[in-house]
């Protein structure tokens, strides 16, 4: 019989395309998973992976087994599913992804809440952007994420997902005092045409949004300063450098030396949380989700 640990390395390695990113997926070194490879190839005497310049690739014997490894995995997480609603407990391992303001502006109170009411439920959290996670969370790698997108620019959430509305997180400027529209009551696109921004690097859905945002208004911004996280930001702004467009959770307190000024019309994202279908009935999934409620 194929050994079940076995066949989820030869998945990973399928899915991730190297030994060292499905280790890294996994939790395990490179040279575990090259070892349970190496047992599955004497348990099946076939050849899984043959060396591809500095990398390996999988023959087309180990792409088969990769494809009924990935169908062995999803009747074994019914199963595991099943039993859990039969027993009617929230127990066992949830893994949770959150992109980095909802990990500390909302996760907090998440994961109390869990501990609190459901002692036997070992939950883990992992700091994840929104696309990656939809992705982790499709493949099993997560059990959950909390995502966000902008009404202008929608994360694609594939078919095998279910999500639900949490709330919506409005975004404000953030502009230093020393600038002259930090005094206004309000902002528009067109009085920040002149400013140089500060926002996350290119590809992540809040850089997307800021351009496509000004774009409808015709204007280029100036994306001088590409900070992953809000609270670098904040340092550059309260020394007077560049604006910024950061939403309200997570964000912390703003020094005296910084202005938030609202933006109309008002940049509001939205937060999901998302999961596989085929776990909807897992006690510990409705209890994630009910706690989620009671703190946002």
């Amino acid at each position: 019989m194929l050994d079940l640990g076995r066949l989820k390395a030869l998945n990973a390695v399928a899915v991730h395309g190297s030994v060292g990113a499905a280790a890294e997926v996994l939790g395990y070194t490179p040279s575990a998973v090259s070892q349970q490879i190496a047992k599955l190839e004497r348990e099946t005497r076939t050849t899984l992976l043959e060396r591809s310049g500095r990398g390996v690739r999988l023959t087309d014997a180990a792409r088969l087994l990769a494809d009924t490894a990935s169908q062995v995995l999803k009747l074994v997480e019914e199963a595991e599913v099943a039993l859990e609603e039969q027993r009617g407990a929230a127990i066992g391992r949830l893994c949770i992804g959150a992109f980095a303001t909802a990990a500390r502006g909302l996760l907090p109170g998440v994961l109390a809440g869990l501990i609190d009411q459901h002692p036997a439920l070992d939950v883990r959290l992992t700091e994840i952007d929104p696309p990656n996670a939809t992705e982790a969370v499709a493949r099993g790698e997560l059990d959950m994420a909390i995502v966000h997108d902008w009404a202008n620019t929608p994360l694609p959430v594939p078919e095998s997902l279910s999500r639900v509305f949490i709330a919506d997180d409005v975004a404000e400027v953030l502009i230093p005092a020393t600038n002259p529209l930090s005094h206004r009551e309000f902002l528009e696109p067109a009085d920040l045409a002149e400013q140089r921004w500060i926002c996350q690097t290119e590809g992540s859905i809040c850089y997307d949004w800021l351009v496509r945002t000004f774009h409808g208004a015709g204007i280029e911004p100036v994306v001088a300063y590409q900070i992953s996280e809000y609270r670098t930001q904040i340092a550059l702004l309260a020394k007077g450098i560049g604006v910024a467009l950061i939403p309200q959770l997570g964000r912390g307190e703003v020094p005296d030396s910084v202005r938030a000024v609202p933006l109309r019309p008002t940049p509001t994202r939205r937060l999901y949380a998302v999961w596989r279908t085929q776990a909807s009935r897992r006690p510990a999934i409705t209890a994630a989700l009910d706690v989620i409620r009671q703190v946002s």
